[in-house]
């Protein structure tokens, strides 16, 4: 179980959440910058969960993960609009919605996923962890000396002395700090290497990927202009265009494109996140009513919803499911916006067709779930208790499905396995107090040694890493 704290949105398909991001915050291994606009107190950083979002990220980067002999990380979308993507010692992979509404192509994207992945292939986390404690002795050892000439200066009264001990200390952090950046530079410039080998391997271009680098150097340019390149914890933007061109001369897949259809999903999730996370005439700008593709009336439905009255939005959710029947978000929108104005029996039927189209969703199974218990119908709740066992067991961490499987039990009039459940949420919360007194009750009534009172049991005799 996840035991970052969690909060949610109203909206079930969009859940906000705080996770800890470590060491990345300190000295992130990132494409673009290190993520300080949305760095929380406590090194925990806000993100959403989206079914779509999360399915064509990992479409994205499955080619790159079997030719870079990596597991599958955790991709974690955060609501950024900077262009960023970063990875951490736990494994996971963040990706702002910046960085997702700012690349015109799925090739562009994948090759900022494609550096990343280099990241986890090469520990560059773990190693850059080791490479800051180096260095931080380093200094400490420098430092003592600088601070034993101070203090000798002083009782001598020799301002000579004290003066090349402050001068030891000031050299002391200049040669560390120059150090670990150089070190930093290495490592991003050999990341750029490896997703360039990655995306060859995979038959794809990465000239997206030079796009993107290109897109970048120009923003940085005013800012680079004078910059001290032995400060900076990237390569310049213009040297890691200028290799970045070096490597496509010689590459056989320059001209690649990508597949229409991996072009349209990708224009859709753009739309998708524009229609959430922009303010409406924003999106209204950018997709106005002239423009008829299906990426726009996408964002225009879901500005509809955000903003208006269920009627009309639904009227323009039903016309995108009459153009594209087949795809899950649309319906899945459809019961979403059913669900959040209070007709939850309405929003069962098009949410048990997004998890027909997309059976392998949790986040799916988890909103659908949601819509069976807001009925208060102990018809259905014997169905949302399969449905959200399934969907938790899945993605353990999405703390609504757990609130949402004990009110199923409670209309079942399972109190153990709903306080059960209820034990689960707080734990995947990280309130562990809550969690183990819900766990006693439910481990007072389960029967003893069976599979729910050993997952109470478990939570009973936990101890957080706080704890003595």
């Amino acid at each position: 179980m996840g035991q970052e704290p969690v909060t949610s949105s109203t909206r079930p398909g969009w859940k906000v959440r705080l996770r800890p991001t470590g060491l990345a915050l300190l000295a992130a291994a990132t494409m673009a910058v290190p993520p300080t606009a949305w760095a929380q107190s406590g090194g925990r950083t806000p993100t959403v969960r989206d079914a779509e979002a999360e399915t064509l990220l990992y479409d994205y980067i499955r080619p790159i993960l079997n030719v870079a002999g990596v597991s599958r990380p955790d991709i974690v979308l955060v609501p950024d609009p900077a262009f960023n993507a970063f990875v951490t010692g736990r494994g996971n992979l963040f990706v702002n919605v910046g960085a997702i509404v700012d690349t015109e192509t799925p090739n562009e994207l994948i090759g900022v996923l494609a550096h990343e992945i280099a990241h986890i292939a090469h520990n560059d986390v773990a190693q850059m962890t080791q490479q800051l404690e180096d260095t931080k002795v380093a200094m400490l050892l420098a430092g003592l000396v600088g601070v034993g000439a101070v203090a000798a200066g002083a009782a001598t009264g020799t301002d000579g002395v004290s003066q090349a001990g402050g001068g030891i200390l000031t050299g002391a952090i200049g040669i560390g700090q120059r150090s670990l950046l150089r070190y930093q530079r290495d490592k991003e410039a050999a990341a750029d290497r490896a997703a360039f080998q990655y995306l060859s391997g995979t038959g794809q271009s990465a000239a997206g990927m030079l796009a993107t680098l290109k897109r970048l150097a120009d923003q940085n340019l005013l800012t680079s202009q004078g910059a001290n390149p032995y400060l900076l914890s990237h390569p310049l933007p213009r040297e890691r265009v200028i290799e970045l061109e070096n490597m496509l001369a010689q590459s056989q897949y320059t001209g690649g494109t990508d597949p229409a259809e991996l072009q349209a999903r990708h224009d859709l999730l753009r739309a998708k996140l524009v229609g959430f996370t922009w303010p409406a005439q924003n999106v209204q700008r950018r997709y106005p009513l002239g423009d008829n593709s299906l990426a726009a009336r996408y964002a225009r439905a879901i500005v509809a919803y955000r903003t208006g009255k269920p009627g009309p939005a639904v009227e323009q959710i039903d016309a995108l499911i009459a153009s594209a029947p087949n795809n899950p978000y649309f319906h899945e929108l459809k019961g979403q916006a059913l669900l959040e104005t209070g007709s939850p029996k309405a929003a069962i039927a098009p949410l048990r067709k997004a998890v027909s189209l997309a059976p392998n969703s949790n986040l799916l199974k988890v909103i659908l779930g949601q819509a069976l218990v807001a009925t208060d119908d102990r018809a259905v709740a014997a169905e949302a208790v399969k449905l959200l066992s399934v969907a938790m067991q899945g993605d353990p961490d999405v703390t609504t499905g757990y609130r949402a499987l004990a009110r199923a039990y409670a209309l079942l009039d399972d109190i153990p396995m709903a306080q059960l459940a209820t034990a689960q949420g707080y734990f995947a919360e990280g309130r562990y107090k809550e969690a183990r007194s819900q766990a006693e009750r439910a481990q007072a009534n389960l029967k003893t040694g069976s599979p729910a009172w050993l997952r109470a049991d478990d939570i009973v005799s936990y101890k957080p890493p706080s704890s003595p």
